[in-house]
């Protein structure tokens, strides 16, 4: 009974720490995609005016750290009790969180394994039941975990757990995520993301309008909608019909004078870049220069620029100002901006709609590199980055290092546990000697007195 016990614990053991630490690492590697999730939460609690951005994003990168870390620790039984604990309050909360989601629907996904992974919130909420019973489990026997690593060694995995999660988000934060799982990533073609499948019914909405006139608030529909004496208030979308939604369904371009040049640019045969700039009010500046420069650039080569933003045209032009800039603007929705590339100003490069390259504002293309047609030049073709390639230095950098690591503690246990018995023998040795030396000579004595002559012993028994 104690053997199945065990081997229950450590199955829901197993179960915890392999979903913490995916779900905590793809968070991590997109601590921006998860700060504009945790964004959604406060928006839907009418909060998001009160918490600042940096918050938000600090939240993100500890969120997805705590996590990660948890799992680790999990999988290595470290700090067995505490660590059991932590992990049920954890699965308590996600999962009152879950029952929310349910039950209000404030949000369609929660955003709990990133964009690697989309759940409806009721299996968001079935996920989290079962591993809040695993947590259970867990807390209830700590101790029948076995444990990877020796209590004396457990502080390097965790300050190695640790740095390297912090590390991971903020490269991600400094760069791009080192994956992507987003419909715009590098080799995906935007219009294929587009397409609707042969036969599928696209999802229908019903929009309806609340307008006020007089002090008198009304709603109304698209088929009734009044003349410009009434005021509008706000307004409310219902999916009134499921449907087939593609990856991609909400990206358009359009000018400054309202003509929109989506199929124009996902068509162009040849190259073009795009800046994307969701807020320019909030956008970093300082790397103004090197846009300007790759801007002469493209106009040198013929290549079509256009910075893609939701600002409005008081932003846009405190942007020129600042910036010198000359390039055309163009608006997309602000969403879909967020979703192609994960930086405020970031670039993309396109050739016949597919994303061909992506930067950060921190790693724009230089001047020195700008010396060719794209199509002569190493930024003009796609990275050699495959998943493949990413997973082995995943494997290099923190699996490989954990492993080393393993092997190590459980020689130097074995050994010490060699050592120590060695210790022991050599211990017992001189007592069992002298044990056995008193048994000879109390044998001996035995002896003596069985052959000692009758009147002898009689005579001493007289004494």
């Amino acid at each position: 009974m104690d053997s199945i016990k065990k081997f229950f614990t450590n199955l829901c053991r197993l179960i915890l720490a392999v979903t913490f630490i995916f779900s905590g690492y793809v968070k991590a590697v997109d601590p921006l995609g998860t700060q504009y999730k945790i964004q959604d939460y406060l928006e839907a609690l009418s909060l998001q005016g009160y918490v600042p951005d940096w918050v938000t994003l600090g939240t993100s990168v500890g969120l997805s750290a705590l996590e990660f870390s948890l799992g680790i620790f999990m999988l290595f039984a470290i700090c067995r009790r505490r660590n059991s604990r932590l992990v049920l309050i954890f699965m308590l909360v996600m999962t009152l969180i879950s029952l929310w989601l349910v039950v209000a629907n404030p949000i369609e996904d929660c955003g709990c394994f990133g964009d690697a992974v989309k759940l409806t919130n009721a299996e968001t909420f079935g996920k989290n039941i079962v591993l809040l019973a695993c947590a259970v489990v867990v807390a209830i026997y700590p101790l029948r975990m076995v444990r990877f690593i020796s209590k004396s060694n457990q502080w390097i995995v965790i300050n190695f757990t640790i740095v390297y999660i912090l590390a991971t988000s903020a490269v991600s934060i400094y760069r791009l995520p080192w994956f992507d799982f987003r419909p715009y990533h590098v080799g995906a073609n935007i219009l294929k993301g587009m397409e609707m499948p042969p036969g599928a019914q696209a999802p229908q909405f019903e929009t309806t309008f609340i307008l006020q006139k007089n002090g008198v608030k009304k709603e109304f529909s698209l088929d009734n909608y009044p003349d410009s004496t009434w005021q509008f208030v706000d307004s409310k979308t219902v999916q009134t019909r499921d449907g087939y939604v593609p990856p991609i369904h909400d990206f358009s371009i359009q000018t400054a004078g309202g003509e929109d040049i989506t199929q124009q640019v996902l068509t162009d045969k040849g190259y073009t870049f795009l800046l994307i700039a969701p807020h320019l009010e909030l956008a970093n500046e300082t790397n103004f220069g090197d846009i300007d420069q790759i801007y002469e650039y493209a106009q040198a080569y013929n290549v079509p620029f256009y910075c893609l933003t939701a600002s409005n045209e008081q932003a846009i032009s405190h942007w020129e100002d600042i910036t010198g800039a000359e390039y055309p603007f163009c608006t997309t929705d602000e969403t879909t901006l967020k979703t192609i590339v994960r930086s405020n100003p970031g670039l993309v490069l396109l050739k016949n709609g597919t994303v061909i390259n992506k930067w950060s504002h921190n790693e724009l293309p230089q001047t020195e590199e700008l010396t060719a047609p794209l199509a002569e030049l190493s930024i003009g073709r796609m990275p050699a980055n495959s998943m493949a390639g990413k997973i082995t230095k995943i494997f290099l950098w923190f699996i490989l290092p954990l492993i080393l690591l393993t092997l190590a503690d459980r020689l130097w246990s074995w050994s010490k546990w060699v050592r120590a018995k060695e210790q022991r023998i050599k211990r017992d040795i001189p007592t069992f000697k002298k044990e056995k030396e008193n048994e000879k000579e109390n044998c001996c004595r035995q002896l003596e007195n069985e052959h000692e002559p009758a009147g002898r012993r009689d005579s001493g028994q007289g004494d």
